[in-house]
């Protein structure tokens, strides 16, 4: 069944809760419905959303935002140790990766409880405590506006880098609807938990099950992020950014300067450079709980930017974002990128 609605308030379709409105909104639950929508008819430009998890509504939206309800989950084969799902692209992610953890099938456990749904983790690559939806996903199917038609995307031609994919390319962005997502996904014994403090909090336990590590991510991420229902945030607002080996020394000189000699700069060697984490880079300025209008720095995760009052303005958002910018640059020399889209 397709949805239509006029002059629809957005406020309740992202997590930072902003309010806005947009010239239409509409919903579908099935690719043969997709195909039904008058695209050419429907108020312009045309942007689908998931659950509004990375969005900041800079303002009314002229066009349609479109949503998916395509629901499902299912096993399409079961190897001696590779199992292949498919994961309609309106499914909650951590729905997902529950329903998988009860499988005992191991890759997605370290994403638990990332807000978004299915289609908008394909397009955006999400990731946290080093897996990302790209190391288990091998195909990606999607509607063509353009065209009418079902178009697969394997998982080389989805060009993943870090919280990117083809889908977000000038070109074409905007083109293609996600519909599905095939993962391989493997029941063999295999926990990712080098990452962060999962080792840490797990206490010399043994992990058993993939459970066993959705446990753990879950209640680090619980104590350090808000849940949106609560304090509305859009997750982490910047990117990690990724400097050269001269740009990381020069980092850590500054901190040495400042903080003196027991200072540690965390660092991760990636393809093209350093990853230095963007929540350290703005805690060592005391940033944490800094306020513009009814925005804030979160106090326990100084990567987000929560709506403090309820009742922040996007303007109080851009705000906050431009002042962090504007510190790290002058103090480290290193320009943030925010993960958090404007729209």
């Amino acid at each position: 069944m397709v949805s239509i609605e006029e002059v629809k308030d957005v406020s309740l379709l992202n997590t930072f809760r902003i309010k806005a409105r947009a010239a239409a909104f509409v919903e579908y639950d099935s690719i043969d419905d997709l195909a039904r929508i008058d695209f050419a008819m429907l108020p312009k430009p045309v942007r689908h959303i998931g659950s509004g998890s990375n969005l900041l509504f800079t303002k009314d939206f002229p066009g349609t935002l479109l949503h998916s309800q395509i629901r499902f989950l299912r096993v399409i084969a079961d190897h001696d140790d590779d199992v292949l799902v498919e994961a309609g692209s309106g499914v909650p992610f951590d729905s997902f990766v529950e329903w998988a953890c009860a499988l005992r099938l191991w890759g997605v456990e370290n994403l638990s409880k990332i807000p978004g749904e299915i289609g908008a983790a394909a397009v955006q690559n999400i990731g946290a405590y080093g897996v990302e939806a790209a190391d288990n996903i091998l195909r990606v199917n999607c509607f063509d506006i353009q065209t009418g038609r079902m178009v697969t995307f394997e998982k080389k031609d989805c060009r993943y880098g870090y919280r990117t994919s083809v889908f977000k390319e000038e070109g074409v962005k905007g083109r293609y609807i996600v519909t599905s997502v095939l993962f391989q996904l493997t029941k063999e014994y295999s926990p990712k938990l080098e990452y962060g403090n999962i080792i840490s909090v797990l206490g010399g336990r043994k992990v058993m099950c993939p459970n066993d590590v959705r446990k753990v991510v879950i209640s680090i991420r619980d104590s350090k992020l808000p849940d949106p229902k609560v304090i509305p945030s859009a997750g982490s607002y910047f990117k990690n950014p990724v400097v050269s080996d001269s740009d990381y020394s020069r980092i850590k000189e500054t901190a040495l300067k400042d903080m003196g000699g027991s200072v540690k700069v965390p660092g991760f060697d990636v393809p093209g450079g350093v990853k230095v984490p963007a929540a350290w880079l703005i805690d060592s300025l005391g940033l944490k709980g800094t306020q513009v209008g009814g925005a804030a720095v979160y106090e326990n995760q100084p990567l987000v930017i929560v709506n403090r009052t309820g009742k922040a303005t996007a303007k109080d958002v851009m705000g906050l974002e431009e002042l962090i910018v504007g510190k790290v640059k002058e103090k480290y020399g290193i320009s943030l990128e925010r993960e958090v889209e404007h729209l």
